[in-house]
């Protein structure tokens, strides 16, 4: 099926690991170039390198910390000075957090906003207008389940992905005047190498068994009783941003494997 996606410029942030190195692979497959962006220079420049010879396309890295503002001037500058602009931005970046509100103190309150919804405002902001130039586009948001069914153990993490939600609904108002779609993810359980690292950490006192670890996790939460992989979430982003999906506005899609346990 030719989902429309040949010669799409594609923006990926937290693209050179997990989540965002498997939409770039699965966007890269249907022959979009890309605009990988990251903070590791060396993992990046490997998965541009790669994605480049596997699929024919272009693929370049941007190392920079967009939970800055400077970070993200420096990635609109590459892809305007590169590409002309982009067709698709996928907000991914992001990590998980551990802490109770009342030890968290106000950086990290910051830090995790900045990176989760600012990273994700100015990107949009940049990137929108050269957008509406071409035609139209897409802006994905990769939030979480816990944007609305929160974990205990992470509540700024909670928090700042249920503002991203809410954001990616708003600005799907504001541009789809300008043929512009945006949408929201909010995955479950998916097996990145960060969910493998956590385990490992968690049972090295206790025998290694990493593996057993996360099955309980699974079995706790997901009906389906597995994590995900990122290529499963991967086939969904490369959908939404296909041309099959051009009524799909303003909606937030649970990929989950039944883990939501309201309506």
């Amino acid at each position: 099926m030719d989902l429309g996606l040949k010669g799409k410029v594609a923006v990926i942030t937290g693209a050179s690991v997990g989540i965002g190195l498997a939409v770039a692979k699965g966007l890269a497959s249907e022959g979009a170039d890309l605009v990988l962006v990251a903070r590791q220079k060396d993992r990046l420049d490997e998965a541009a390198g790669r994605l480049s010879a596997e699929c024919g396309v272009r693929a370049v890295g941007v190392a920079a910390d967009i939970a800055t503002a400077d970070g993200v001037d420096a990635v609109l500058r590459r892809v305007d000075d590169g590409f002309g602009g982009a067709d698709i931005l996928i907000n991914n970046a992001g990590t998980g957090s551990n802490e109770t509100i009342m030890q968290a103190d106000d950086a990290k309150w910051q830090f995790y906003w900045d990176l989760h919804v600012m990273a994700a405002v100015r990107l949009a902001r940049g990137l929108a207008p050269g957008m509406k130039r071409r035609g139209g586009g897409v802006i994905l948001h990769n939030a979480s389940i816990c944007a609305a069914q929160p974990l205990w153990y992470e509540p700024i993490y909670n928090v700042t992905k249920a503002a991203l939600q809410m954001f990616s609904k708003t600005l799907s108002t504001e541009l789809i005047g300008d043929n512009i779609r945006v949408n929201c993810v909010n995955p479950g359980l998916i097996l990145t190498p960060d969910w493998i690292k956590t385990a490992k950490e968690l049972t090295a006192r206790s025998g290694g068994d990493w593996q057993s670890y996360l099955q309980g996790v699974a079995d706790e939460h997901a009906p389906i009783r597995r994590f995900g992989t990122p290529e499963e979430l991967a086939h969904f982003f490369v959908f939404l941003c296909s041309d099959k999906a051009t009524y799909s506005v303003g909606s937030t899609y649970f990929v989950d494997g039944g883990m939501l346990k309201t309506l």
